[in-house]
């Protein structure tokens, strides 16, 4: 259970398909469902609103081109009567209570009378933080909906031990990481001479996601922490190409000024197929993590980051203690400053060939589908 089709953007598709594609291969009976009052988003129309046309037609491509055709369901428990698109209603109350488990993909799914007939709904937490902190503060729903779950997996692989500051509370996490297909990203083709570090972003500077914690602030945004590393292609004498929508003239200049080169993100956000071109085609990633992650020390790892490496495209992201798990020396480069930007550029240059092709082997060894998702079942005892 997710969100893809209520939030269609290329990204959310693919980190979707990611688990759909590898329980497939793990031999299982896959079935993909949306059962939510949340008003479902058109990216060409730009709109939220109660039609799902949109939504049902991209849930049924993607079910024909990843072999779950007849097996997804759209229902709209936002209008009266809960209409569905795929399978009907009553088909998904037979999964809910036959299945041998539910993932609620990014803990996106809120409950209704007719999920609550199962024990065996698994809870996969991609932004690690805020929830913990909320426990912490005593959010009483929070701490309801999620003791409802049979077990609780997250990305922030130090929740819950002693470099991560947030009490746990009695409630035990579980670290995963987001699986990739690895070969659905393969390509033999190298990076063509124009190419340059890029990566993609929602520029936001809105606050809304802020929380506060114990008298500190954590920002939900990257965007200051891009600001923040802005001289990073000048001082390293690169391009850097960034596809987000910046609104302000001001910012955009003075990112211009410093070396980077600003691109649309409009199409690749429509298209996922365009949006894996993009990655394929790129010399690998630049790109900053979201402050709560770096504060809270949580070992986060970004999902597009992950597909990345996986194109053999090496990464240089920011460090969120993730680096003790796996990466740090050739095909991913954490940094903290501005000189380890510098630093990690110069390597990747000298030796492009070797970054590359330890950036596929880190995917293959720490991301891959299969290995991913078998264990988080292991685990959760299903």
């Amino acid at each position: 259970m997710g969100f893809m089709g209520s939030c269609p953007i290329a990204g959310v598709i693919w980190q979707h398909l990611h688990y759909i594609v590898g329980l497939q291969r793990l031999g299982h009976d896959v079935y993909y469902v949306e059962d939510s009052a949340r008003l479902p988003y058109n990216p060409e129309t730009f709109e939220v609103g109660d039609e799902f046309d949109y939504a049902a037609q991209l849930l049924d491509r993607l079910a024909r081109e990843f072999e779950f055709k007849n097996r997804w369901s759209f229902c709209a428990r936002y209008l009266p009567d809960n209409p569905s698109a795929g399978l009907p209603l009553k088909k998904v109350r037979q999964l809910y209570r036959e299945a041998d488990a539910i993932l609620n993909i990014c803990g996106t799914q809120e409950f209704n009378d007719d999920l609550l007939t199962s024990d065996r709904i698994l809870y996969i937490e991609s932004d690690p933080g805020v929830e913990q902190i909320k426990i912490d503060q005593g959010a009483r729903e929070t701490i309801a909906y999620l003791r409802r779950h049979h077990a609780l997996f997250t990305f922030g692989e130090n929740v819950g031990d002693k470099s991560f500051p947030v009490p746990s509370h009695r409630f035990k996490w579980l670290p995963t990481r987001q699986p990739v297909v690895t070969d659905l990203w393969k390509t033999r083709r190298s990076p063509p001479q124009s190419a340059v570090l890029t990566s993609i972003a929602n520029w936001s500077t809105s606050g809304l996601k802020d929380i506060t914690w114990r008298g500190k602030k954590y920002l939900w945004s990257k965007s200051p922490e891009f600001l923040r590393f802005i001289a990073a292609p000048k001082k390293a004498g690169e391009t850097f190409e960034l596809a987000t929508d910046i609104k302000d003239q001001k910012i955009k200049g003075k990112f211009e000024r410093n070396g980077w080169r600003l691109t649309s993100p409009l199409q690749l956000s429509v298209d996922y197929w365009l949006y894996r071109d993009y990655i394929r085609g790129s010399k690998g990633e630049f790109t900053v993590a979201k402050d709560q992650y770096i504060r809270l020390n949580t070992g986060w790892f970004s999902d597009r980051s992950a597909c990345y490496l996986a194109a053999g495209r090496p990464v240089i992201t920011q460090e969120t203690g993730f680096s003790k798990n796996y990466g740090g020396e050739k095909g991913l480069l954490a940094f903290q400053s501005l000189g380890e930007i510098v630093e990690a550029v110069k390597m990747i240059n000298a030796d492009y060939p070797a970054h590359s092709k330890a950036a596929r082997a880190i995917a293959r060894e720490v991301f891959e589908a299969e290995t991913v998702l078998s264990s988080l079942l292991a685990r959760a005892g299903v």
